[in-house]
């Protein structure tokens, strides 16, 4: 076990990375006075199968490759003795998904866990997060030259649920990155979805989906620093809100750097919300310190309902309730069925018409 760096300050509120987060709510994940546990609680769900390897290793063995200045990744860093390194073999080609299930504690927890993509390899891993927890973690995942990693991560918490996490990728040379977070659970939920490149030619694509309802506070903090020629990214996200005090915040940061020539970027932010006393923070950035690029921009959208869309269905015989569920699914599909599983494709769905039932929207 490690000490905090020596520049580590415990957030105020003030800052302005942490100025949209209720510090008051995040059980003091942030604070070295709150007494944390070091544990392991993700593991492979089935049986091991040919392609990759998946073990604990010591923290000391495998240190993080990226540097952070977010002070609950910078305590976990410093508290976590083992990480679990899952290996995909070189190029190897996995069929079927890696299911990393988590279990859940009634402990606070801090966890690490490193997902190596090895050279031409091709992958999905499915990250599945449910039950009850409070949980600080970092995911890094490593993409050598060639392969091609899809990444998907499930917040389903229950509504008590506070989960704080840095999940980042280093894309290295013609590699290829896709990323899918869905979160429609927990009472607190601030992830940071970041990618940066090693060597020309990555391609980057960061999707995502979050439904808050009644006192929710959902947070993704998108960076993508672009610092090598020659690369690509994409960033899409789409958020419903229903209920009183429902609260999401998408801050989406893209920083292209002076010798990072040939960059090509976009990113898009869209919010729907449902009921009064919802409120939903978008704030895309783009920062360029070179004009040689392919193309960069960035776009937001928060509003209500499409009335047309909800007269079009109404006009065919369909009520009302049932109408608006079709809007958001329709909202929600196109993320949604990038997922490749059709089990837990309708699991989020249903979970989602749960969730609109509760607060009658």
């Amino acid at each position: 076990m490690s000490v905090l760096p020596t520049n580590y300050l415990t957030p105020t509120g003030r800052e302005e990375a942490w100025r949209f987060t209720p510090l008051k709510r995040i059980a003091g994940l942030h604070d070295p006075a709150t007494v944390v546990a070091d544990r392991i609680s993700i593991a492979l769900s089935g049986s091991a199968r040919p392609g990759f390897v998946i073990e604990k290793v010591n923290a000391v063995d495998l240190p993080a490759k990226s540097t952070t200045d977010d002070a609950v990744i910078q305590r976990v860093r410093s508290a976590v003795s083992e990480v679990v390194h899952l290996k995909i073999d070189k190029e190897a080609l996995v069929q079927d998904p890696i299911i990393l299930t988590r279990t859940s504690s009634n402990e606070s927890e801090f966890s690490r866990t490193v997902i190596t993509a090895g050279a031409h390899s091709k992958a999905t891993v499915i990250v599945e997060n449910s039950g009850s927890a409070t949980i600080g973690e970092e995911i890094e995942i490593r993409l050598e030259a060639g392969s091609n990693l899809t990444f998907i991560t499930l917040q389903e918490w229950s509504e008590n649920s506070v989960h704080l996490g840095r999940h980042h990728a280093i894309v290295g040379r013609d590699a290829t990155f896709n990323s899918i977070t869905v979160t429609i659970g927990g009472s607190l939920v601030r992830l940071l979805p970041t990618v940066e490149y090693s060597d020309q030619g990555g391609s980057a694509e960061l999707l995502g989906l979050y439904f808050a309802t009644d006192g929710q506070h959902l947070e993704h903090r998108v960076h993508v620093e672009h610092g090598i020629p020659h690369a690509k990214s994409r960033v899409t996200y789409k958020g419903v809100l229903a209920g009183d005090q429902a609260r999401t915040v998408w801050i989406g940061d893209v920083f292209i750097r002076g010798n990072a020539e040939g960059t090509d970027t976009y990113e898009l932010n869209k919010n729907l919300l449902l009921t009064d006393g919802a409120r939903a923070d978008s704030v895309p950035n783009l920062e360029i310190e070179t004009g040689e690029i392919v193309g960069a921009g960035h776009a937001s959208t928060t509003g209500r309902f499409d009335d047309e869309q909800l007269f079009y269905l109404m006009s065919r015989g369909i009520p009302m309730a049932d109408a608006r569920r079709l809007v958001i699914r329709g909202f929600f599909t196109e993320i949604i069925n990038k997922i490749g599983n059709e089990a837990i494709e309708e699991r989020l769905m249903n979970r989602i018409d749960t969730q609109l039932e509760k607060v009658g929207a």
